[in-house]
């Protein structure tokens, strides 16, 4: 699916104007516009206020399946993982988490893995960069 048929499709599901998404997130309708036909390629903060705007998750600009296709391995190891590692308030996210993961294709689960490492990276400050290589540049300087 490309993602500027899917705004569309979502927009016009929420019976919105692409006016309305502009008042809701201050992006100019002519730009929306551009990026609904393709022309352009919206970054991942602007992913994150069209969904806002459009109130849906993140993950539903790339999901578009009726039937969820099973989880993988990989990822039901990964994500039992991280409920491991981090018990407690974020055991239910991680235990959503698991279940929204689980209707998304492979594809798609590895777009959403790459837009959250760099909203992660964003806004720690890592400038890019893995979390222990920050922590080891910091100490170095």
């Amino acid at each position: 699916m490309i993602i500027s048929k899917r705004l569309r499709e979502l927009r016009e599901e929420k019976k919105l104007t692409q006016g309305e998404i502009e008042k809701r997130t201050g992006l100019l309708r002519c730009y929306l516009s551009r990026v609904e036909n393709g022309h352009t390629i919206p970054s991942v903060e602007t992913l994150e206020k069209l969904a806002y705007a459009l109130g849906v998750p993140l993950y539903r600009l790339f999901y578009d399946g009726e039937t969820p296709p099973a989880l993988s391995k990989a990822c039901r190891e990964s994500v039992a993982q991280a409920a491991r590692e981090r018990p407690g308030k974020d055991a239910g996210l991680v235990s959503q988490l698991r279940v929204l993961l689980g209707q998304m294709e492979e594809e798609r689960r590895e777009l959403l893995l790459h837009l959250v490492k760099k909203i992660a990276m964003r806004r720690s400050g890592n400038h890019g960069r893995p979390k222990a290589a920050h922590k080891a540049a910091g100490s170095a300087a």
